[in-house]
């Protein structure tokens, strides 16, 4: 009996970390369609157009499994601690795919984890020992490698995808203090709303003028939208079909498909520089999720 619940049991994991990968793979993508969108149509309009087109995907999603969008749980705290991360990290992320490299951007937000649990430590009173903290320490020395001087100088345009990947960890922090009756559709409906918001700040600040988008320029942005839906939905295929611990590491295969997209698409290079730092940022995530596990 033992040994058939373990195959059974590796056969969940195996497909789980299957989900993972296709997940990773997708939201790539998604970022990818954002750059290219990015050099077609000012930034506020493309946060906008991707904001609407999210929440309009999650609109649909919350429609169909019953759960309401407008309760008094949304105006929570937690939620408006949420809401500003989310227009912080979404902001400066979609700024730094139109602007820095799309590898580059792309390893720097696998240190997302690693401020989650720091953040975890210090707002949220989670217990973390001296080797998680050490890990932390050295994924961040990794991302200083990436955005610090090389051949060419400091790249301030990394700076945006560093203030983005801090926002994404506010955004995670305050969703685990989200009321625990907000379900993920709704989550996601207001966390594109926050996009649509982080568009027309920038549109206000920078003064882009919007413009009647052409089919060929409105095509990445939809094309974003349902690579962003599909890895959704592959990732919460992932996290209840395998153990969390067989299938969270596979989230650094998203670095892998960023950096692909960015050789081959964009003709971008990688510096030994990055190549070192995004080794230690995802050595330091693997050591964190197995001391977590330990």
């Amino acid at each position: 009996m033992s040994a058939i619940t373990s195959h059974g049991s590796s056969r969940a994991n195996l497909a789980g970390s299957l989900w993972m990968i296709a997940a990773m793979a997708a939201f790539a993508v998604e970022d990818a369609f954002v750059k290219a969108a990015a050099a077609r149509l000012p930034v506020a309009e493309v946060l906008v157009l991707f904001g609407i087109g999210g929440a309009l995907v999650f609109a649909l999603a919350a429609r169909l499994s019953g759960a309401r969008l407008f309760t008094p749980a949304v105006l929570s705290r937690a939620m408006q601690v949420r809401a500003v991360f989310e227009v912080t990290g979404r902001l400066f992320y979609v700024l730094a795919l139109a602007l820095a490299p799309l590898s580059s951007t792309t390893v720097i937000l696998q240190a997302t984890p690693l401020l989650v649990v720091g953040g975890a430590a210090i707002f949220l009173g989670e217990k973390v020992g001296w080797r998680r903290w050490s890990a932390i320490a050295l994924g961040l020395a990794g991302v200083v490698l990436i955005v610090g001087p090389g051949v060419d100088g400091v790249s301030a345009m990394t700076i945006l995808a560093v203030i983005g990947t801090i926002g994404f960890a506010g955004r995670d922090l305050a969703s685990r203090m989200a009321p625990a009756s907000l379900g993920a559709p709704v989550l996601g409906f207001y966390g594109f709303l926050s996009v649509i918001v982080a568009g027309l700040l920038f549109a206000l600040w920078s003064g882009e003028a919007f413009v009647l988008p052409s089919a060929a320029a409105i095509l990445p942005v939809a094309a974003a939208v349902l690579c962003g839906a599909l890895a959704y939905g592959c990732l919460m295929t992932a996290m209840r079909t395998g153990e969390v611990g067989a299938v969270t590491p596979f989230r650094y295969t998203r670095l892998l498909f960023g950096i692909a997209l960015g050789l081959v698409f964009f003709g971008e290079s990688l510096s030994p520089q990055t190549l070192l730092g995004a080794g230690l940022i995802v050595l330091s995530g693997l050591f964190i999720l197995w001391r977590s596990r330990a």
